[in-house]
């Protein structure tokens, strides 16, 4: 049973009752990501969410740590390019020490001068690491082609130079002007007593007014071919090819799900079964969509020994010009539809993925659809809205190739690339 209320101070909160569970998980949900930065504070957001452990004026860095260990629970948080979550999964009667710690994090965190200059050092660390990861970087190198010098192009991590620049005051002021009632949600899932979090929730973040910036998503990237490479001492080639999706809280997502599962979102798959089954060439081939406010995009990658990047380059190609020509079949789709729904509802098995589904909803799109009305719309997927978003996400006047890896004659092979990516 889904219930929502609003804080005397602008909070919203969205709960989720399931009675027949001993846990409850509770997210804290700030609008606020590498969408919402500029050139010289790129990766505040994400430094922020480090800082908020760091300690607050009631506890430290080991004390907020072990508040929620002491009792058996999880503590975490992430950053997204649109968002930012702290969140906590406990027994249902500790829930009040979730939320007391949370609220704790958010509203008395101290920010000192030198645990800023240690959470540095920690995040350049993290950048390092995500590095080392050339499929993590092709991922980032992707969204930095297809944005192409829109904020959503910008890493969640920012930069070395960025964060070593970071000073209190950016972090001070970045957090007062972002972390406001306006711009939060809370999200609860779980076994609870809703007179009981209504109390809780006034108590520990009612009184807190404070005013800033309501974040608002720059205006959509304008999408066409681009091509990006970055040589990388690495074993295998990473290649992401990037086209148009379908933006947040659109219906149409629905359809591309359907024909994503087809096309490269399983290892049933067109291109799983085709390039690697078939064919051995590569090791990990998939696809799937990113939704954003007001935009998105579709992502194809694949991990690949360099000698076969144009001939799995070609393949791709050939697979989505199939799928333009001939469409699915509706088996191909009553299959999908199926596969999509299954996978769905085994999501709900999680008091976290339902935190997660409503409050995410809640944060950016203003509503929270039910499991039933997910499984309609699922259900209203047809062979027309297939055809229609095939021809809207399958445009290669917007496809965006970037590739990371170790290759020779790199100047030849980004010639080759665009002659066959770029007719």
């Amino acid at each position: 049973m889904y219930d929502k209320f609003i804080l005397n101070n602008g909070i919203r909160v969205v709960t989720e009752k399931i009675p027949h569970v001993k846990s409850v998980s509770i997210g804290i949900w700030v609008e606020t990501g590498s969408r919402y930065e500029n050139n010289f504070n790129n990766g505040i957001s994400h430094f922020i969410e480090h800082m908020l452990f760091k300690g607050t004026t009631n506890r430290t860095a080991k004390e907020i740590a072990s508040s929620i260990d002491n009792i058996g629970g999880q503590l975490n948080a992430f950053t997204s390019k649109e968002c930012t979550c702290f969140y906590a999964k406990v027994l249902d009667n500790h829930l009040p020490i979730a939320i007391d710690v949370l609220s704790d994090m958010l509203l008395n965190s101290k920010f000192e001068e030198e645990d800023i200059a240690k959470e540095k050092s920690v995040v350049i660390e993290e950048i390092n690491m995500y590095d080392d990861s050339p499929e993590d970087v092709v991922h980032d190198l992707l969204s930095k082609t297809i944005f192409n010098g829109n904020s959503l192009s910008f890493p969640i991590l920012g930069s070395f130079k960025t964060v070593k620049n970071l000073s209190r005051k950016q972090v001070t002021d970045f957090f007062d002007s972002h972390y406001i009632p306006q711009n939060i949600v809370i999200s609860i899932a779980g076994n609870f007593d809703a007179d009981e979090i209504h109390k809780l929730l006034d108590i520990y973040f009612g009184h807190w007014n404070v005013e800033g910036t309501i974040c608002k998503a720059d205006q959509p990237p304008k999408l066409m071919q681009r091509l990006s490479s970055k040589t990388k001492e690495t074993e295998q080639l990473h290649l992401c090819l990037g086209l148009e999706g379908v933006s947040q809280g659109s219906d149409e997502l629905y359809s591309l799900l359907v024909l994503n599962n087809v096309f490269g979102g399983s290892m049933s798959s067109r291109l799983f079964q085709r390039v690697r089954e078939d064919r051995g060439l590569v090791y990990s081939i998939f696809s799937y969509p990113s939704s954003y406010k007001n935009t998105g995009i579709f992502t194809i990658y694949a991990g690949l020994n360099a000698s076969q990047l144009l001939n799995v380059t070609e393949l791709i190609l050939d697979d989505i010009k199939e799928i333009k020509n001939i469409y699915l079949s509706e088996t191909e789709i009553d299959r999908s539809k199926e596969q999509l729904k299954g996978n769905y509802i085994l999501g709900l098995e999680s008091t976290s993925s339902r935190m997660t589904s409503i409050g995410k909803a809640e944060l950016l799109l203003g509503r929270t659809d039910s499991p039933n009305d997910i499984l309609q719309k699922i259900n209203k997927v047809t062979l027309d809205s297939i055809k229609d978003i095939t021809d809207k996400v399958f445009d290669f006047d917007k496809l965006n190739v970037a590739y990371v890896g170790k290759i020779k004659n790199k100047n030849k092979i980004d010639n080759q690339i665009k002659e066959i990516c770029f007719e």
